[in-house]
């Protein structure tokens, strides 16, 4: 029998650091013990020698998000194999915002082209006004147009992991935003939505998306 999530308003996303290669695996245990889990999986292609594989691949390694209550009985989580702490300052768990996975979620159910990147928070800031990522913000990193004129590379990021995510979008989506212009410090709390972060095509079930790599 497969165990029911039904959301609660008290729970937020908490970032769990989880050993290498077993996001899906301590997703699949989490989610079998009633919680709330994005593994933020996407399937692309490995290639080898004889032939070209899909696989799993997670956009943020060694990360699984986990909706969760801190004050409560954590041990069920903590005792999950694969999972070696959640993510915080010192032993105190810290939350991450709703929009920042609701924007990470909407790449992955996009179909966009993105990758991971190393962690960005400097360039001219712009809203997505159109497609399927309309209404998040995110810092352009590619300024000169790309494929025809027609096309921005935008980094949205997860401040409290320091990760970003690079997306194509189509220039005309894009409007610029006056008078900000991220300039790494300070910076804005990580609730803010304009720091987001994602990653990118239809989720199948727990969040695993189907997508190709397109960007080098």
């Amino acid at each position: 029998m497969t165990a029911m999530t039904i959301p609660k308003p008290d729970l937020s996303w908490y970032a769990l650091d989880v050993q290498s290669k077993c996001e899906g695996r301590v997703s699949a245990a989490l989610r079998g013990k009633g919680y709330e889990e994005f593994p933020a999986l996407y399937l692309g292609q490995r290639k080898w020698a004889d032939r070209v594989k899909e696989s799993e691949f997670p956009m943020f390694p060694g990360y699984v998000f986990c909706r969760l209550n801190p004050s409560e009985r954590l041990l069920p989580v903590l005792t999950t194999p694969g999972v070696r702490k959640i993510v915080g300052a010192g032993s105190v768990p810290i939350a991450i915002a709703d929009e920042e996975i609701a924007a990470i979620q909407a790449v992955i159910r996009s179909g966009l082209p993105s990758r991971s990147a190393p962690f960005v928070n400097v360039g001219s800031r712009i809203l997505i006004e159109g497609g399927p990522l309309k209404g998040i913000e995110g810092i352009v990193i590619s300024p000169d147009k790309i494929r025809g004129d027609k096309m921005y590379r935008l980094a949205i990021s997860v401040e409290l992991l320091h990760r970003s995510v690079v997306v194509e979008i189509e220039r005309e989506w894009a409007r610029p935003i006056l008078n900000q212009i991220a300039a790494g410090n300070p910076m804005p709390h990580p609730g803010a939505r304009g720091l987001v972060s994602f990653s990118e095509p239809r989720p199948t079930g727990s969040g695993v998306a189907t997508i190709r790599r397109e960007i080098q």
